[in-house]
């Protein structure tokens, strides 16, 4: 499956539904981004919006920079070994003052989902 954009604004909550599909079979995935202002963060989750199971509970958004730095490979064990997909933050243009994003500039990122940790 090519990778996904998926859809970002400005609010410090957002939620979004993505229908693919990981190793051949169809999932429904639904994402949870969320701005934690204490720690000046943003973090996300993931449901199987199937099941409703909880699969990444709020990882810290990390930009990939010059690197693959796939935020859901430790999670490649989950659904009984087909994984949760990849997730990879991606600096959109020049890199300012803060590496990651924060409170106020989400939107200069992308972030890329799909299924590419196939390791059979």
């Amino acid at each position: 499956m090519p990778m996904a954009l998926l859809p970002l604004s400005e609010a410090p909550r957002q939620a979004f539904t993505l229908d693919t599909s990981l190793n051949g079979e169809g999932f429904l995935a639904r994402f949870d981004l969320r701005f934690l202002p204490a720690v000046n963060r943003w973090v996300i989750s993931l449901w199987d919006g199937s099941s409703g199971a909880l699969l990444v509970n709020q990882v810290p958004l990390v930009c990939s920079r010059g690197q693959v730095n796939d935020l859901f490979r430790p999670f490649r064990h989950l659904r009984e070994g087909k994984g949760c997909g990849a997730l990879w933050v991606l600096r959109c243009g020049d890199e300012g003052p803060e590496k990651d994003p924060s409170e106020n500039n989400l939107s200069e990122y992308t972030l890329l989902f799909g299924d590419v940790w196939n390791e059979n």
